[in-house]
């Protein structure tokens, strides 16, 4: 037996190979001298381990380029449709499942409105089951090429240990572990994932447990806004930054606080609950039982039921369109309820600033993005009020650089993430992935 700490040769080679896959995938596609150059490994380690995985059919050639006076160098890529991935946003309103391939591209989407049974735990897992079946099944993907599901939920996740379970890896894009995430050795993580949502009625949920009598595939469960924070680094606005808060801003106000390129968890995975933290001592009661939270003034639920104007009948984002357009003509409750908001939120981000000095905070969610346009320069200039004068001058506020469904994206990194870290592993349930051409 290895000692404790030794590396032996099998993990040598597989860092080799989570190396390059990371490279290729990030940075792709890229030649082997490339590769050579930014990975810092010998020739012979890259001929090698690029030997191994095209042989494999992990990576695939994808053209040249001329070199100078030699041949040719051969470009290599990530096959794309080597395998799929899941990503499932349990949102306010509604779940999405959606299918994509390796890149990342999106297949197929199929959308469950939770507004007659809310979030009754046995609906939501019935319309994640049923939108899993319809994406394949409209596809023609086998489930046994389906490297995971990854299940972005509202509230704090706790990571059980089931089997071979992780813990609760994917760092940004360093490859390594994230700290406080407590780790468990192996792939899987989800299959005894725990979740409190204390703002849906959650209490000790076994979604895990709940997800695995209807499916054998590995499950990758994370909080809603961890997962957008991990799309928004990786794809988005904050690619290249190694410190960043990604906010979450829908129904409810979440956060991904990334510390050093790796998102910040705490001790039991709850940090970055900025929605409950407090703006007025005393406030308004908020979803959470608590009074004077910052999601009781500018979450997109307190919004529209503050206004009191919403269409009769009409959905959460109706409302809040409806709110947007009466600010936009200048009526002055909207005018004056949209700018307390963007104080709010720019005191929020004040506050944010100062605790962990970032140099970007992105605004994102389905809200956020619609709100945005009309509020930033408002944010902005509150932040610029309320934070001190260094460090404010050193952080950039921006919207985020995805769509509204990004919690679904960000949700299919977690497998993604799994797969780029054992180097490429394929092999699931007792048999290996198939390589879909």
């Amino acid at each position: 037996m290895a000692e404790r700490g030794r590396r032996t040769v099998r993990d040598l080679r597989r860092g080799s190979r989570a190396a390059l896959l990371r490279h290729l995938y990030f940075e792709g596609p890229l030649s082997r001298q490339e590769l050579g150059r930014i990975s810092g490994l010998s020739a012979g380690s890259i001929s090698n381990v690029t030997g191994e995985l095209l042989a494999e059919g992990l990576v695939e050639e994808c053209g040249s380029v001329e070199s100078d006076g030699g041949r040719p160098r051969i470009l290599l890529r990530v096959a794309p449709r080597l395998a799929y991935l899941v990503g499932v946003d349990v949102g306010e309103t509604q779940v999405r499942v959606a299918l994509f391939d390796l890149a990342l591209t999106e297949l197929a989407a199929s959308d469950h409105p939770l507004s007659d049974c809310g979030h009754d735990v046995d609906h939501v897992v019935e319309s994640i089951l049923a939108g899993l079946a319809e994406v394949l099944a409209v596809t023609g993907v086998d489930q046994g090429a389906v490297l995971g599901v990854g299940v972005g939920v509202p509230g704090v996740v706790e990571q059980g240990s089931v089997g071979a379970g992780a813990g609760a890896r994917g760092a940004v894009g360093s490859g390594a572990a994230e700290r406080g995430a407590g780790e468990a050795g192996g792939a899987e993580q989800g299959a005894g994932a725990v979740v409190h949502g204390q703002t849906i009625a959650w209490d000790a949920v076994p979604l895990g447990r709940l997800l695995r009598a209807g499916t054998d595939l590995p499950l990758f469960v994370d909080n809603g806004a961890k997962t957008l924070g991990q799309a928004e680094m990786w794809f988005g606005a904050g690619r290249g930054a190694r410190h960043a808060v990604v906010v979450l801003f829908g129904s409810g106000v979440g956060a991904c606080v990334i510390v050093d390129g790796v998102r910040f968890r705490g001790a039991t995975s709850s940090a970055g609950e900025l929605g409950h933290t407090k703006v007025q001592v005393g406030g308004r009661r908020c979803r959470c039982g608590a009074r004077g939270c910052l999601e009781a003034y500018v979450g997109a639920e307190a919004l529209v039921e503050r206004w009191g104007r919403a269409p009769l009948g009409g959905s959460e984002k109706a409302g809040l369109a409806a709110l947007l357009a009466a600010g936009r003509a200048g009526e002055p409750a909207a005018v004056a309820l949209l700018g307390e908001a963007a104080e709010y939120l720019g005191a929020a981000i004040a506050d944010l600033i100062n605790l962990f000095n970032p140099e970007r905070i992105l605004i994102g969610g389905w809200a956020g993005l619609l709100l945005g346009p009309q509020l930033l320069p408002g944010i902005r200039q509150a932040a610029t009020e309320y934070a001190l004068t260094f460090p404010r001058a050193q952080t950039v506020i921006e919207l985020s650089g995805l769509g509204p469904d990004a919690v679904t994206l960000g949700a299919a990194t977690l497998p993604l993430s799994q797969f780029l870290d054992s180097g490429g592993e394929l092999a699931r349930r007792g048999t290996a992935v198939a390589v879909a051409r």
